[in-house]
């Protein structure tokens, strides 16, 4: 009908007068666009994350008759657990790509001791000091990117190293610059160190992970990066308690129920980091995740009943300091 094709103009002849187009602007067909996330969405998400970590680490502060990396494996288990329906649901495989299962090896290996270190600092030394020893992770990352990566590292990221340095320094005391001053430690000098140790130990080989995770990049699905590092923890654990001796069943009640909730503690808090990193800027991330050492003054306060030293305190605001002026330089740059 020339009619008919006069009033259909440029849509075509198929087209009638008052139809909608099925595409473009306003139109109201085809599929609904996603939703924009709700603003401050992955910053809720980044303090949940720390909440669940923080109570984790709190639940392996109470059970001081298991050991720590019995702890660690037992961890594994539960993870382990939830993460095999997981891969099987998302059909990723449990082997990943040709090209990176070195680097999944490796992620697992440093991942697992990190974690193992992390648990025995927590044991040995007050929360509020492990955990911000623990923070100075983002420093060494600098510092690895740099070496592996061929990432920039300038003066000003010098400048942050040795700042994070002076605040554990502060935590630490060595007596050859303190002296015997031990105030306000309820634990021994020597204990103190072994976990101040463990929690650098523990920054060190987190920083190495991140590392190897930014060089895997999107290429690798996050729940078999996960699954590296507890099919490789668990064995390391095991192997570790055979050779020390410090396999122990844990006591009914309140302690198993505390070995339970670690494992699916420590994996929310891993799930809810990685939304929140998808959904927000990777720096008002990183700086958000200075709630990780509040919740630890505060759990230490409230249910150890011990007040941080101003030592701590100070050493915490040169942490902090450091790690939030690095990643604010670093955010400030990629935002150029």
């Amino acid at each position: 009908n020339p009619k008919l094709v006069a009033r259909a103009g440029p849509r075509g002849p198929g087209a009638v007068r008052g139809e909608r187009s099925p595409k473009g602007a306003g139109s109201g067909w085809g599929k609904a666009k996603k939703k924009a996330p709700c603003p401050g969405l992955g910053l809720f998400y980044t303090v949940l994350s720390a909440f669940l970590f923080s109570v984790a680490s709190l639940f392996v502060k109470k059970v001081q008759d298991v050991h720590a990396v019995e702890i660690s494996a037992f961890r594994c288990v539960f993870q382990m657990l939830v993460i095999i329906p997981c891969l099987i649901y998302r059909k990723t495989g449990f082997i990943g790509p040709k090209g990176q299962r070195l680097f999944l090896l490796l992620r697992g290996v440093f991942g697992s001791s990190a974690m193992i270190l992390m648990y025995y600092a927590f044991q040995t030394t007050s929360l509020a000091d492990a955990t911000v020893i623990a923070f100075s992770c983002p420093v060494f990352t600098s510092i690895f990117a740099w070496i592996f990566l061929k990432e920039k590292y300038s003066l000003w990221d010098a400048f942050f190293t040795l700042f994070a340095f002076v605040g554990v320094i502060l935590i630490v005391r060595p007596p050859f610059l303190f002296g015997s001053d031990t105030s306000g430690m309820r634990e021994s000098y020597s204990e103190h160190i072994k976990g101040t140790f463990a929690a650098i130990g523990h920054a060190v080989l987190a920083a190495m992970t991140l590392v190897i995770l930014r060089k895997m990049g999107k290429s690798v699905d996050y729940f078999l990066s996960i699954w590296y590092y507890v099919i490789l923890g668990l064995p390391e654990c095991i192997i570790i308690l055979f050779v020390i001796g410090e396999w122990s069943l844990p006591y009914c009640g309140l302690d198993r129920l505390f070995l339970i909730l670690i494992g699916l503690l420590g994996l929310g808090g891993q799930i809810f980091i990685t939304k929140a990193v998808q959904i927000e800027k990777a720096g008002l991330v990183a700086i958000m995740k200075t709630m990780d050492i509040v919740f630890a003054f505060i759990f230490q306060i409230a249910f150890f009943d011990n007040m941080p030293t101003w030592w701590t305190v100070g050493g915490a605001l040169c942490v902090v300091a450091s790690t939030t002026g690095a990643t604010i330089r670093r955010w400030v740059q990629s935002s150029k």
